[in-house]
């Protein structure tokens, strides 16, 4: 087969290569995706999406396709960290949302809109090799009908944990490893009488078990129901022996480790429906961190470049904003207009948000071990969570909210994604997220004059310049396209138009004309 140029290839259609690959495609950059699934996977794995991906979501247009309520999205009222329940109440700005999306169906959302964006998606497509020379990456591929090699200016790793393209690179993966966790789960069915009014169970010989995570003296315990009629649990075992490579998990197992950890047995069954169910062992659990997020046309997004518990479902939220970072700032090089250092800036911005995710992973992994030790971390860090203060700090960290992007501007908005605005324009009200759907910057103008607008007409190819009217806003944004605010102004004036123009030219490189 002959040699194909192509702008950017993705290994891996996971739900961050599938983002990335989109986000590409809205700029006018049709990737090609690999992956060595033939289809899909249907494996069951993340359960939902949680924290500010919910409004990226909302900004692509995605939140009410994927199955989000009618209206803006709204923040939940409370969460766990460990296990220790959370009430959002007193928290005046929430910054946490959440939405039931299993991974399996996100996949299959996500590539349905890749397709209708015209990306190439090949499924039973695996990279088995990799060079770097002259700017360009040489890759090799071994398709369904024999082995084939592609030239790309970029290749991004998105290919999950044990990534092919982080190794081929070089890039290391320092970390910690729970070698002695132990963890299984499984969808189930249940006696009926043993669910309690708030959706729990009543085990008897035991008591009451909430849904979620249940930190217990003897392990963990999770009990869930997701989908209607086919719950899942799980249990987390510390300082066990390893189970023997290649064993299957079986219901057994997991009845056996559920009364360990639980002291009594419980009544599980296999369970009803086509599914596919999870039936899964997870031995050990790994916390870590590419050294670096680029190596020269090389990048990684999501679990190739970080894997950590999945605790606080905080995996979807770190990828697929990973992929909304770099998506934007590589069409821009391909595209001819980005400015010099664009591309680092992905490592810099998005490295400290994988390194504040491991930390709280691995916080939550260790708080949920037994030990009369843990007990006492646990009771004081629950005192301390009656304060509104050290709630507003969690929520933060949980939602992804917690790091500030240095974008070069001090107001308080600068750096941070763009708060829920409604507006009013010439074509009625409009919300701040609807602006975005296209993946294009925007130069919100809330003032009467002509003077941001004047300032910004040079970069009218690649930045959409609203004029609108808004309450309890700043005169101005400059909004990125992954949704986080490049400049505010409080004021018109040439000072102010000044600024705009440097950060014009620092996010989206020289003007079309002086």
């Amino acid at each position: 087969m002959p040699e194909i140029s192509v702008d950017v290839v993705v290994s891996g259609a996971g739900p961050n290569g599938l983002m990335l690959a989109c986000e590409l495609a809205l700029a006018g950059v049709r990737p090609i995706v690999l992956d060595k699934l033939t289809e899909p996977s249907a494996e069951p794995k993340a359960n939902g999406l949680v924290g500010q991906v919910i409004r990226l979501l909302d900004m692509r247009g995605l939140y009410h396709e994927f199955g989000g309520a009618p209206g803006a999205p709204q923040p939940i009222p409370g969460y766990g960290f460990s296990g220790i329940p959370m009430s959002f109440a007193t928290l005046q700005d929430n910054p946490m949302y959440a939405m039931l999306l299993p991974q399996p169906r996100l996949v299959r959302l996500l590539e349905k809109r890749a397709l209708g964006l015209g990306v190439d998606i090949r499924w039973g497509h695996e990279l088995t090799e990799l060079t770097q020379q002259d700017g360009r990456v040489t890759i090799g591929v071994a398709g369904p009908e024999g082995h084939y090699e592609l030239t790309t200016a970029f290749l991004i790793g998105a290919d999950g944990g044990k990534s092919f393209v982080r190794k081929c690179t070089g890039i290391d993966f320092p970390g910690t490893t729970f070698a002695t966790t132990l963890t299984r789960m499984a969808h189930v069915s249940l006696p009926a009488e043993l669910r309690s009014a708030d959706g729990g169970l009543e085990v008897p010989g035991f008591g009451r078990l909430p849904v979620g995570h249940n930190r217990l003296e003897r392990g963990g315990f999770v009990f869930a129901e997701l989908d209607p009629g086919r719950p899942l649990i799980a249990t987390m075992e510390f300082d066990t022996e390893p189970v023997q490579e290649n064993t299957p998990m079986t219901l057994d197992e997991l009845r056996a480790s559920t009364r360990r950890v639980l002291g009594v047995d419980l009544p599980i069954q296999p369970p009803i429906g086509a599914g596919p169910h999870a039936l899964r062992r997870m031995d050990g659990q790994n916390t870590r961190q590419a050294d670096r997020y680029r190596d020269g046309n090389v990048f990684l997004v999501g679990d190739s470049a970080h894997v950590h518990s999945a605790m606080g479902g905080p995996g979807l939220n770190l990828g697929l904003q990973d992929a909304a970072n770099l998506g934007w700032k590589l069409a821009g090089h391909i595209n001819g207009w980005a400015p010099s250092g664009l591309l680092d800036s992905y490592q810099t911005e998005r490295y400290p948000v994988g390194e504040r995710v491991m930390m709280q992973s691995l916080a939550q992994t260790t708080l949920m071990a037994p030990g009369p030790e843990i007990t006492a971390l646990r009771t004081l860090l629950g005192e301390l969570l009656e304060s509104p203060d050290n709630i507003a700090h969690l929520a933060q960290l949980l939602a992804g909210s917690d790091v500030r992007y240095d974008v070069g501007d001090g107001h308080h908005l600068a750096g941070r994604m763009v708060p829920e605005l409604v507006i009013e324009t010439s074509h009625g009200s409009t919300r701040v997220a609807d602006l975005l759907h296209k993946a294009r910057p925007v130069l919100l103008d809330l003032t009467a004059g002509t003077e941001f607008a004047d300032a910004a007409h040079g970069w009218a190819d690649r930045v959409d310049i609203v004029a609108a009217t808004g309450l309890d806003a700043p005169s101005a944004l400059l909004i990125r396209p992954d949704g986080y605010v490049a400049w505010v102004a409080n004021e018109a004036g040439r000072g102010n138009a000044d600024r705009l123009r440097d950060a014009l030219l620092r996010w989206f490189g020289s003007p079309r004309h002086p």
